[in-house]
């Protein structure tokens, strides 16, 4: 059993969580197709920076145009993901600052989507973040989603058209994948590269 206090309620909570390109958008979808509920932690930080947003004017107060989406007005402009990616994972304390607006936004909807699927016997919440924002306690079960570390890097990129030295640092910007692991109850390996994703539908169909 993983460490940290744990949702006891009746409701099967799954965390599903991973590295930085280990593949946990792909276990996502799949658990979809089982019929699962997924709530998705990337989805509610885009949302608490959305244009027009109080994250979105906080962030544009603290950076500037370095963060503003080129063509777009003051009336309401747009948070360009990939500099204001560039700058928090150069800086630790821009991370820090960023993290402390956007993860208590992240919790709450959590908790109101959490409210609405109350019914539900069993919700996948997936949160890339999950340790290093403490919301261990919101799921019932952790399962981590891993890969060989080198295939991590090469994967990350790629999706990310990122050099070597850039993927590098956001890697290490999350927690290292060792301790996420002891802190994991299920571990689905997804070294293996396959179109079919068998090997991701047997881990997944084991631990359901």
């Amino acid at each position: 059993m993983g460490q940290g206090p744990r949702w006891q309620g009746q409701q099967r909570r799954i965390g599903l969580t991973g590295g930085i390109a280990t593949g946990k958008s792909t276990v996502g979808r799949l658990l979809e197709a089982e019929g699962l509920p997924v709530l998705d932690a990337d989805q509610y930080a885009r949302e608490a920076l959305a244009p027009g947003s109080p994250g979105a004017a906080a962030v544009l107060e603290r950076f500037g145009d370095a963060v503003r989406t080129s063509g777009t007005g003051p009336e309401c402009p747009t948070i360009d993901r990939g500099a204001l990616g560039s700058i928090v994972f150069s800086n630790p304390t821009d991370k820090r600052w960023l993290e402390q607006l956007v993860h208590p936004l992240v919790r709450q909807r959590f908790e109101l989507a959490l409210a609405e699927l109350a019914a539900e016997s069993t919700v996948v919440l997936m949160i890339p973040l999950l340790f290093e924002a403490g919301l261990q306690e919101l799921c019932s079960e952790i399962w981590l989603v891993d890969c060989d570390e080198k295939q991590q890097l090469e994967r990350l990129m790629q999706r990310d058209g990122l050099g070597q030295e850039a993927a590098e640092m956001r890697i290490k910007a999350q927690w290292p994948m060792r301790n996420k692991r002891q802190q994991s109850d299920v571990v689905i390996n997804n070294s293996v590269t396959s179109e079919s994703n068998q090997h991701l539908k047997k881990g997944i169909e084991a631990a359901l």
